[in-house]
């Protein structure tokens, strides 16, 4: 899963998202030095990635992709569940919106700054500022995300290619999303 699950799976605590959010920065032990709250999150990260990368739907959905994006088909799994999750928010926000809910996240992350690892603190305000959250409902919003990191992660990543990939099989992608939400939900209640 990426960002936006991950913070959807946190909550409404602030800082329980913000180390949700932060959590693939900070590695092994490392999580001890952050307030409760965060290391709450960061350790929330992982219980979510475990379960995720476990999941049936998941690994059916990593299947489906391998063949047109080989070692990246688990990153580009992650980014359509986001894109599945953001463009359905009405059905899974719990009445609010999702611009209401990535409005409340950058005002979390802006509120505990100081605890961002070295690299988020470098690209969080774009992240805020090019509105990635809300960005990712949309199939030119998950394209210039995966051009974003195209650039920034492995140039290995075709933007393109993705968004025709995501067209072509977004009702058989949803509905593996779809399978795994009702279990992740299960798993990670939210209080709402």
């Amino acid at each position: 899963m990426n960002y936006l699950a991950h913070i959807y799976f946190s909550d409404s605590c602030r800082q329980v998202a913000v180390g949700n959010f932060i959590g693939d920065f900070v590695k092994g032990r490392r999580y001890k030095a952050y307030p409760s709250g965060i290391r709450k999150g960061i350790l929330l990260h992982r219980q979510i990635d475990h379960f995720t990368d476990n999941h049936p739907a998941f690994k059916e959905t990593v299947e489906l992709l391998r063949p047109s994006f080989g070692r990246y088909s688990g990153i580009m799994a992650d980014m359509y569940y986001d894109y599945l999750l953001a463009s359905d928010f009405d059905r899974y926000g719990n009445g609010r919106s999702l611009d209401q809910f990535a409005r409340n996240f950058y005002w979390s992350v802006l509120l505990y700054y100081w605890w961002l690892p070295k690299k988020v603190k470098g690209f969080i305000f774009h992240f805020i500022k090019t509105n990635r959250l809300k960005k990712y409902g949309t199939l030119a919003g998950l394209q210039q995300s995966l051009e974003i990191m195209s650039v920034h992660k492995s140039s290995a990543i075709n933007p393109t290619l993705g968004i025709e990939f995501l067209a072509a099989n977004e009702s058989q992608l949803r509905n593996h999303f779809d399978q795994f939400m009702m279990e992740a939900l299960q798993k990670f209640p939210l209080r709402r």
